[in-house]
């Protein structure tokens, strides 16, 4: 390994031990997953030194790529296992589908946004991730022909629930999602089983608004 990879290798070990573990991420799988996932290579050049560091960073267009720690936390929450089929709302950079796609069989993402879609596409292609699938269109509405879904991360904050999520989730399927208002969101896992659908709260959290014709509208 080169040394700058050997450098960025480190400062991954180090988010991780650091910023994960350190707030209660357990889950082996997903740790290496966050070891393994090169996030420099989502971040615009210019911010390549703050990759790894313990906030959000912005990627155009008034959107950002996660705090890693949250990232982390939604992706641990999801459970996912290695034959899940995920479908993620908002690919931004392309880095949280990067995560999912080291743990799930396919990994379907949706962009409303055509740069960082175009964008998003290219690095996942470049860094060799063929188990992801990008889509250019609403979110909102999921991706009606691959459901259901295994699993359902929403990355960026609802006024609510989006329905045709919901009815797009697998029974036994989970969904992690940002909902409240623009400045603020409770972040809610949904389990979905016979009976119906299940709700947990896992914390309050500020994201992007997500913008559709079932989420904020457009400025």
């Amino acid at each position: 390994m080169e040394v700058s990879g050997r450098r960025y290798q480190s400062l991954r070990e180090s988010m991780v031990k650091n910023q994960m573990e350190s707030r209660g991420i357990r889950d082996p799988k997903v740790l290496e997953a966050f070891k393994k996932v090169p996030r420099h290579e989502f971040v615009n050049e210019s911010l390549i030194d703050q990759a790894y560091s313990d906030h959000p960073l912005p990627i155009g267009d008034q959107q950002t790529i996660s705090q890693p720690y949250i990232v982390a936390l939604m992706t641990e929450a999801l459970q996912i296992d290695s034959d899940d089929r995920v479908l993620e709302i908002g690919t931004g950079s392309g880095y949280q589908a990067a995560i999912l796609a080291e743990l799930a069989y396919r990994v379907y993402t949706v962009e409303r946004n055509r740069t960082l879609y175009e964008k998003a596409r290219k690095t996942i292609e470049k860094l060799g991730y063929y188990n992801i699938i990008c889509r250019y269109g609403d979110g909102t509405l999921g991706w009606k022909e691959e459901a259901p879904f295994d699993a359902i991360m929403v990355t960026a904050g609802a006024p609510e629930i989006p329905g045709p999520l919901v009815d797009q989730l697998s029974i036994g399927g989970r969904m992690v999602i940002p909902v409240g208002s623009t400045s603020s969101q409770m972040m809610i896992k949904l389990y979905r089983d016979e009976q119906g659908v299940h709700e947990t709260e896992l914390g309050g959290c500020r994201f992007v608004k997500l913008i559709g014709q079932r989420g904020w509208k457009a400025d």
